[in-house]
């Protein structure tokens, strides 16, 4: 029989889980909103800005117009504002551009 001590240190590791997943979500120019599967991430323009997110990098390249080009995961892809396209096992949507940021939402594909 297992004792109620050893019971609540087994299921502590577990309760505590999407805390730690929540927490390792930050980056440098950049704010960051996460859960479990998805991550919203406002990158600052001119500056270099990146977040590391779901256990992988996510950097800001470059602007053109209403196209983003991002590495993520060290793939680098172009995303018009308002779609999405794959990288890395990985949904990426560019939902704005202002001259001041760019808010991409990143999500776990599967």
């Amino acid at each position: 029989m297992i004792s109620p001590v050893r019971r609540k240190l087994a299921v502590l590791p577990l309760v505590l889980l999407p805390f730690a997943t929540v927490a390792a979500c930050g980056g440098e120019n950049t704010k960051t909103d996460c859960n479990l599967n998805a991550c919203t991430i406002t990158f600052d323009r001119g500056v270099d800005a990146s977040a590391s997110i779901l256990g992988i990098k996510a950097e800001l390249v470059s602007v053109q117009g209403n196209n983003v080009t991002m590495k993520v995961g060290g793939q680098q892809i172009t995303v018009p504002v308002g779609e999405a396209e794959q990288s890395d096992g990985f949904d990426v949507q560019v939902q704005s551009v202002t001259k001041d940021n760019v808010v991409v939402k990143i999500s776990n594909s599967g």
